[in-house]
């Protein structure tokens, strides 16, 4: 039996799949047919949805689920109205729709993400139903003009650790670090100064700042899981007297 359906894709506009929330979202659905082929419809689905996975399988501890878009239309065919005949050749059904403002942008996590795509699907009489899938990026910039105030101005942290035992080398090391303030963007870069006081015998041979990123999974209300990783760090060798 000759296979009918030669290409069957969801092809965006903006060919590097990177949206910004309140943009239009704009493309078709393409297909090349070898024969006439009757059809009852081409449904086509836009999903913008979070999602928070603690286990998996058996194992699975936790799941929770909101959605941001589910958007639902038919590029071709009525409900009711029978069948449509599509001869052979390229066939194009383009389709439009504008993005909620305040979208979350793409996320991929251990635990969790948040993803955006398209599904298309073309049903046959015959029960046959053809599917495709595409996803889409969104980017939700951060406007820190928006933020707090309290985040524009200076932010410093002390500490102090006590190291040795009593006379045997013993004292306090004081750290005290401070970022010019308390709120930046991706692109930045970010000024640290520390200073470093130690009022003990114990030599300090080098210092290290590292920038970590903490990522907090929620699920019905409550913190489902917790992930710490290291972005960058930067080491500082104590000269030697």
């Amino acid at each position: 039996m000759p296979r009918k359906l030669l290409k069957f894709l969801i092809v965006f506009d903006n060919t590097s799949l990177l949206y910004f929330p309140g943009q239009f979202l704009s493309g078709k659905v393409l297909m090349e047919l070898q024969d006439d082929t009757p059809v009852l419809g081409l449904h086509f689905h836009v999903v913008g949805e979070g999602v928070v996975r603690v286990g998996s399988g058996r194992h699975e501890r936790l799941y929770d689920k909101e959605n941001y878009i589910d958007f639902r239309m038919r590029l071709l065919g009525e409900p009711g109205h029978g069948t449509s005949v599509l001869s052979p050749g390229i066939h194009s059904f383009p389709f439009k729709l504008g993005l909620p403002m305040g979208l979350p942008s793409t996320f991929l996590g251990t635990h969790g993400w948040v993803q955006y795509y398209c599904k298309a699907a073309l049903r046959e009489p015959n029960g046959l139903t053809h599917k495709n899938q595409q996803v889409f990026i969104v980017m939700n910039p951060i406007d820190l003009n928006l933020e707090p105030p309290v985040l524009s101005q200076e932010f410093e942290c002390s500490v102090e650790h006590r190291v040795g035992v009593g006379c045997v080398g013993g004292g306090a090391v004081r750290c005290r670090v401070a970022l010019e303030r308390g709120a930046y963007v991706p692109g930045e870069s970010v000024a640290l100064s520390a200073k470093l006081v130690n009022a003990s015998r114990t030599t300090i041979r080098a210092t290290r700042a590292a920038l970590t990123e903490t990522i907090q999974y929620s699920a019905h209300g409550k913190l489902a899981a917790k992930e710490v990783g290291m972005r960058s760090s930067m080491s500082i060798q104590q000269p030697k007297y």
